[in-house]
Order: C-alpha cells, then structure tokens, then sequence
C-alpha cells in the first residue's frame, strides 16, 4: 500500500469529523432514540453495572468514530470533486454498504430484535453521512 495518501489527509478535518459522529451519538441515543435502545438493547439504566466503564467505552467509541473518519479522508482525497453533496453521497455508501450491513450481520446471528438493527445501523449511516460532510466541506 502506498502510504503517501496520508499526507494528503486533513487530519483536522477527520478529527473534527469523528467527534460530529461522536456528538450525533449523544443526541440519538439520549433524546432520539433513548427508550426504543434500551428496550431493544435489554440495557437497565437503573442496574450499577450499567454505568461501570462507561468512561472507557466512550473512549473507545471515539476512536473507532475517528479511524472510520480516517477510512472517509482517504476516499474523500481520492474523489476529485468534493462538498457537502459529494461527504454526504459518501458517507451513505459507506454507512449503509459496511457499517450498517456489518452490524446487522452479526445481529442476525445475535438474534438481536429489528429495532436494534434499525436504531444501530441508521445511527452509523447518518453518523458516516456527518463525518462525510465535514470532511469533504473542511477547507484544505
């Protein structure tokens, strides 16, 4: 693999991108979809063991959210057009073609209920299509 496509990255970009993926987490699964995810997740908000490690697990969340934002500057400086319709067209293929086909994948096997599929999987698009966005609008 030809590593020189890493100078071409905004970094800056990917960064503020992964936290925009990070920050719709908060919004969707504390306002938008906060009692359909803990009734489909069998999450009890109400059990201390719920809580412990949620420090950790955000963590976590965030740099996956940035490597996912990496995996959209590298095509994004592949693409010669770019703009918000160019992050946004992106970022859906990205969501719906690996994110959400890979959570759903193992959900079947998980025998996890539809909602969770429906709530995770759109969750990820969208947060791919924000990423994308911000990516392909940053200045370079």
């Amino acid at each position: 693999m030809n590593t020189a496509i890493f100078s071409e990255i905004n970094w800056l970009a990917v960064l503020v991108g992964g936290i925009g993926y990070f920050m719709l987490g908060a919004i969707w699964y504390s306002f938008l979809f906060k009692t359909a995810w803990l009734k489909a997740s069998g999450v009890n908000p109400n059990d201390p063991g719920a809580k412990s490690g949620v420090a950790q697990i955000m963590l976590a969340s965030l740099v996956l959210m940035i490597i996912a934002s990496i995996g959209l500057g590298i095509l994004l400086t592949k693409i010669e057009s770019a703009g918000w319709m160019t992050g946004c067209k992106l970022g859906l293929l990205v969501g719906v073609c690996f994110s959400a086909t890979a959570i759903s994948i193992s959900y079947l096997y998980e025998k996890k209920p539809m909602a969770l599929h429906v709530i995770n999987g759109l969750y990820n698009i969208c947060g791919c299509v924000v990423a994308g966005i911000i990516i392909a609008v940053w200045p370079k």
